[in-house]
């Protein structure tokens, strides 16, 4: 990643954070984007409200090749379908993924000149398995693995990549104030429906990111990959 501009956007806190960390120590040229400048991360940093300001205008100190663009803003709106609003399915829809198809398009020309970018999203666990109280949610993240498919053979003849990364229970400050890392009871059950018997930290789906991003992931693309302690895929 020596010299590779990378741009991050949330990289503030939970896994973007961890992530900007990580390709900081790796020699990375990183260029940030968020509500808050990343403490301790060395970064070119732009100011964006995703909910407030288009990406056109908000991302104006993007270098003329960029390497890699990783979007990680997320929400967890967990509640019965009958409570959910139509409020409730266009925020999760404007974060998740009207955020992230705002940024790949400020950030088309960049990434098309590197002639090798990689694309890094974020779905989740329950875009694939079924669960209780997350289809707003999952209706969103299930529209972020589509534009993962999509952008991937689009793009494909410029040598841009473009995957997904699909994490079950991360413990990130997103999920504490969901509520469901609360207390020792919670992070107990939360542990036990993993197959792996633990939920996730930020430095899994980063290390992840981080691979995705590297020329030693050159021939992935259009992949939803799940890092999940085994619950997408095992019983």
């Amino acid at each position: 990643m020596q010299d590779k501009n990378i741009l991050i956007i949330g990289a503030s806190s939970g896994i973007g954070y961890a992530l900007a960390k990580s390709l900081q120590d790796k020699g990375a040229t990183l260029f940030t984007a968020g509500r808050q400048q990343p403490n301790g991360v060395q970064s070119t940093h732009m100011t964006w409200d995703i909910t407030q300001t288009p990406a056109l205008d908000a991302l104006n100190q993007l270098p003329g090749v960029l390497h890699g663009l990783v979007y990680c803003p997320g929400t967890i709106n967990l509640k019965p379908f009958q409570r959910l609003t139509m409020v409730d399915y266009r925020n999760d829809l404007e974060i998740n993924v009207l955020g992230a198809v705002s940024a790949l398009q400020a950030a088309y020309t960049p990434l098309k000149a590197s002639k090798g970018a990689s694309v890094v999203l974020f779905s989740t666990v329950a875009a694939k398995l079924g669960m209780g109280l997350h289809s707003s949610v999952s209706v969103a993240k299930s529209a972020v693995e589509g534009l993962t498919k999509s952008l991937a053979a689009e793009l494909a003849p410029f040598k841009v990549r473009v995957n997904a990364v699909a994490p079950s229970l991360t413990d990130t400050p997103l999920a504490e104030s969901a509520g469901l890392l609360g207390d020792d009871n919670k992070r107990e059950s939360a542990s036990k429906r993993h197959p792996l018997n633990r939920y996730g930290t930020p430095d899994d789906i980063a290390s992840m990111a981080a691979y995705l991003l590297s020329e030693q992931a050159s021939w992935i693309t259009g992949q939803i990959i799940g890092v999940d302690g085994g619950m997408g895929s095992l019983k």
